[in-house]
This record gives structure tokens, sequence and C-alpha cells, in this order.
């Protein structure tokens, strides 16, 4: 496909499967676990009693933000004739997208009050600052016009986001 060809004719109607390429498959395929660890981290804290109120509506609205998502990105790779990897099962930490490893969740699960409120915080935004990675990735090497839009909407949303965790994280 020459370079002419890549801009122009695309719609938000156009065949997904049409332009796209391995960055965006990537991206997609990384991020559904990414997005599916951050619901599982808001489930944990949302379960817990005595959790500020700062914390709760930021865990409510990242489950808010990101299922749908989800959703969306799993639709792409199944249009891309790549359906998303199961991930599940498998430690992600170390890949460097700052997803808690299962000790770390584990000891969420245990904490209690304000430590694991503070823990909850800690973990997000080292998870947020690792998709906002991800998506500038994206947006760098990416050909898919709605997969970058998607990534254009993380960073702006993580990032403001991080700065909210960090502002609760200090007066906890």
């Amino acid at each position: 496909m020459s370079a002419t060809n890549d801009h122009g004719s695309m719609s938000h109607n156009a065949d997904p499967a049409a332009a796209h390429n391995d960055a965006d498959v990537s991206f997609a395929d990384g991020m559904v676990p990414h997005h599916q660890q951050a619901i599982v981290m808001s489930d944990i804290i949302l379960a817990k009693q005595g959790i500020d109120a700062r914390v709760v509506e930021l865990a409510n609205q990242i489950k808010a933000a990101q299922g749908p998502e989800i959703a969306t990105m799993q639709k792409w790779l199944t249009a891309w004739g790549a359906p998303s990897m199961n991930h599940e099962g498998h430690d992600m930490s170390d890949m460097g997208m700052g997803m808690m490893s299962d000790q770390q969740l584990e000891q969420l699960r245990q904490a209690q009050g304000v430590d694991a409120a503070k823990q909850f915080l800690t973990g997000m935004i080292a998870h947020h600052e690792g998709a906002v990675r991800m998506a500038q990735t994206e947006l760098d090497t990416g050909k898919a016009e709605d997969a970058k839009k998607l990534a254009r909407d993380i960073i702006d949303a993580q990032q403001r986001e991080i700065a909210t965790m960090k502002q609760i994280l200090g007066s906890l």
C-alpha cells in the first residue's frame, strides 16, 4: 500500500481491517489485559469497607471507562484477524507496562483501610504510567486512526487520573 492511500479515504465507517499495522495489533493486544487488571484492582478496592470516598469514586471511574474500551479493542482484534491472546494466569508485571504482580495483587486483597487505599493508588499510578507509555507507542508507530484516537484519549484521561491519584495519596 502506498503512502498516498493511507489518508483521505478513511472514514469512521471504513472496514477496520483495511488500515492497521502490527503496532495497532500489539497496542490492542497489550492494552486489553492491562485494562482488565485495572478493573480487577478497582473491584478489589471497591469490595473493601472504610476506603476514602475519593478512592472509591476513582475506582468506579476507572471501571466505567475501561470496560467499554476493552470491548472496543477486542472487536478491533477480531476484525484484524488477531483475536486477543489469553494472558490469564501469566504474571505480566515484568513487561514494563506498570502492571501489578500476582504478589502485589494479593497484598492489595489483604490490605485494609488507608493501607489498602495507598497500595491501590501507588499501584494504579504505576499502572496508568505504563498505559500512557503504551498509548504513546501507538501514537508514534500505529496506523489505525480509531486506535490512535483511543491512544490519545487514554493518555489524556490517565494523565489527569495520575495527577488526581498523586493528590489523594499525598493527603492520606
